[in-house]
């Protein structure tokens, strides 16, 4: 079964949601919290040209990079890009458009997306003229403030722990970093959970996401790269 109470899903059923030049929110940092299975089967039903929006862009093997060091994606909105050469020279050679945006702001933006803002004012990059390029300068009591727009998305495929059949998430340890705040800010949220339990086998007070904000559920097949520490 797919959708409605009961969000367990194949890879099958979901592809249909996936399209050439989509929006696409990740959750994870560096690959930990990416979704593995969920990467890897967009390459392989080919979809392309996608804006991606999340912390960063991994390495070029692990995470999101894959896409990125494949060309599929045509722009990126991310906190850095350092760990992924590739990501560096296809902006260098102008053919990835990249839009920085500091870590606390980015998550904020996601954070004002998934709670119906419009976006957030912050002194955050005032004065750098990379950041603040065509921003709107906002001045409150005689203070003067950035506004960031909120970000939002199509998707947002996010990775946890557990889940159970109602889309109630675990995460663990550190791979919770943006998928909270991704499975808020997307109009479709996608979640690759390493174990599905059953309803109640959950303890209320470990869920950090709440079924409401998660459309589908498919089970993980496991982590597919090596990571650059091993």
């Amino acid at each position: 079964m797919c959708g409605n109470l009961q969000k367990t899903c194949s890879y099958e059923k979901i592809k249909p949601l996936f399209n050439h030049n989509m929006t696409l929110m990740f959750g994870g940092f560096g690959g930990v919290g990416s979704p593995p299975t969920i990467i890897k089967s967009i390459l392989d039903w080919g979809i392309k040209d996608l804006t991606i929006i999340g912390n960063d862009t991994g390495f070029p093997h692990i995470g999101i990079g894959q896409l990125v060091a494949d060309n599929r994606v045509k722009k990126v909105i991310a906190s850095h890009i350092g760990s992924n050469p590739v990501a560096g020279s296809l902006m260098s050679e102008g053919k990835l458009e990249v839009e920085f945006s500091p870590q606390g702001i980015l998550a904020e933006r996601i954070r004002a997306g998934g709670v119906g803002l419009k976006g957030i004012i912050t002194e955050i990059g005032i004065d750098d003229p990379y950041l603040n390029k065509g921003k709107k300068i906002i001045e409150i009591e005689g203070k003067t403030y950035m506004f960031e727009s909120a970000l939002t998305s199509q998707i947002g495929i996010v990775f946890a722990k557990k889940a159970d059949p109602f889309g109630n998430l675990v995460y663990d340890k550190s791979a919770r970093n943006t998928n909270p705040l991704v499975a808020m800010a997307s109009d479709i949220t996608i979640v690759e959970a390493e174990e599905i339990v059953e309803a109640g086998d959950l303890d209320p007070e470990e869920v950090v996401t709440s079924g409401v904000f998660v459309d589908h559920i498919v089970p993980s097949k496991g982590v597919d790269w090596k990571w650059i520490w091993e």
